[in-house]
């Protein structure tokens, strides 16, 4: 599994708590707005709109946030413009990183962004220094208490799945056009599927074989991902369990 999806794991059991939550309503809030802007509110005629839906109810945002959310992008409420672009960078041990923004201000945006990575042992590149090593992926997770793997897979692949890895939960990668179409047959199945998006995907990946680089590392992926206006953060690491449990 790539170590993306493995960190989004703790960062899921992390954020789960308590002041985390306020901080992951306002990032969904704002990829709510984005999609309807770009495709209307109704989420039958707008996938991207279907799929943030599905994460706001998978981190228990309240039906009335969401309702507002859309509105608001739909011209029922105030809203101010937000932007959606994406910042490219280094970490510790060369690790290629790429965040996808969405920010109201984006003066404010830029001097943070490059102040976390100059403070955590990294370096704000230049717009396409690290895009390349990226794949647009459908990522879907799914629990596996009680599944049958083989079965799982055999679904998975039948319905159109590139890939399937299983750790604590089943991750399966699509092609983003097959995403809803995997995800749909997976649901009528009978499996429990956890979260349903679009990721960016490293082609290639470096593997960090000591504590203090990982340290260095995941210190800047946490800063990163608890910036207001970084939307999603993703690099190509791969972390070994036993360093990963020592951080």
């Amino acid at each position: 599994m790539s170590g993306h999806s493995k960190w989004a794991n703790i960062k899921r059991k992390k954020s789960a708590n308590d002041a985390e939550r306020g901080k992951i309503f306002t990032k969904i809030g704002r990829e709510i707005q984005v999609a309807v802007r770009q495709g209307g509110p109704d989420p039958d005629g707008n996938f991207r709109l279907k799929l943030c839906i599905q994460k706001a109810k998978a981190n228990n945002m309240p039906s009335d946030n969401i309702k507002r959310c859309i509105e608001k992008a739909a011209g029922l409420g105030s809203s101010d413009a937000i932007e959606e672009f994406n910042y490219e960078g280094y970490g510790a041990g060369g690790v290629a990183i790429l965040c996808e923004m969405m920010t109201d201000n984006r003066n404010r945006c830029a001097s943070e962004i490059r102040y976390i990575f100059s403070r955590n042992n990294g370096n704000l590149g230049e717009t396409g220094c690290v895009s390349y090593m990226f794949d647009r992926k459908g990522e879907i997770q799914v629990e596996m208490e009680g599944v049958d793997e083989e079965e799982l897979m055999m679904t998975a692949l039948d319905a159109g799945a590139e890939d399937l890895t299983v750790e604590e939960n089943a991750v399966i990668i699509t092609a983003p056009g097959d995403l809803e179409a995997v995800r749909a047959a997976l649901l009528d199945a009978g499996f429990n599927v956890s979260s349903a998006q679009v990721i960016m995907q490293p082609s290639n990946t470096i593997e960090i074989t000591d504590v203090e680089t990982a340290a260095k590392l995941m210190k800047l992926i946490d800063a990163l991902e608890d910036n207001d206006d970084v939307n999603n953060v993703y690099a190509n690491y791969e972390i070994s369990d036993e360093i990963m449990e020592q951080l």
